[in-house]
């Protein structure tokens, strides 16, 4: 996962859904993507391991404007938002469970 971000900051309305407490994982996929599917259940995992935690995930092609704003060039592209939505990791890729659990230490 790739180190602090640009702070880009996320609010609830514009995800669909509520900000984690402590941090929010936010997965963009697309509906053929295979990688999307693992990705999916490794952020599963660790929210519902990781108390405070909350994992968004996001249908790029129905959320473009998102994609653009944020420079989502493949999917699964992952965010990792603090507890005020602002972007402090981004990975593209199917990222490996101990990566999002080091990469969530910097959001808490």
């Amino acid at each position: 996962m790739r180190g602090r971000d640009d702070g880009e900051r996320l609010e609830a309305a514009e995800l669909g859904a509520r900000l984690g407490e402590r941090a929010t994982l936010v997965q963009f996929s697309s509906a053929f993507c295979a990688p999307c599917r693992a990705t999916r259940r490794v952020l599963a995992d660790v929210a519902g391991m990781v108390p405070g935690v909350a994992h968004v995930e996001i249908d790029a092609e129905a959320r473009l404007d998102l994609v653009r704003r944020l420079e989502v060039l493949k999917t699964p592209t992952v965010l990792v938002l603090d507890a005020g939505g602002r972007v402090v990791r981004r990975a593209a890729g199917q990222p490996r469970k101990a990566d999002v659990i080091a990469a969530l230490g910097e959001a808490v």
